[in-house]
């Protein structure tokens, strides 16, 4: 249970951090990047973080860059 929790924490901080910058292609990159960390962690809850990476990457590239900074937006990106 404290495993639980403690990842649910660590995945909304990530998140709260993604599509960082002004650019779609910033934001995509930024999004990627913590995706995928968030992507691994749970993986690896579920047992494959390698593939929880490379959903996480996707789902933070897709998100990151198909969205305004107006919309989203954690500041300025380091792009």
């Amino acid at each position: 249970m404290r495993k639980l929790v403690i990842s649910t924490a660590l995945v909304v901080g990530l998140l709260s951090l993604g599509a960082c910058g002004q650019s779609p292609a910033c934001r995509a990159v930024t999004g990627a990047g913590i995706g995928a960390g968030g992507g691994a962690l749970l993986g690896w809850l579920g047992g494959n973080p390698l593939l929880g990476a490379a959903a996480g990457a996707v789902a933070g590239a897709a998100a990151g860059g198909l969205t305004s900074p107006n919309t989203v937006s954690a500041g300025p990106g380091p792009c």
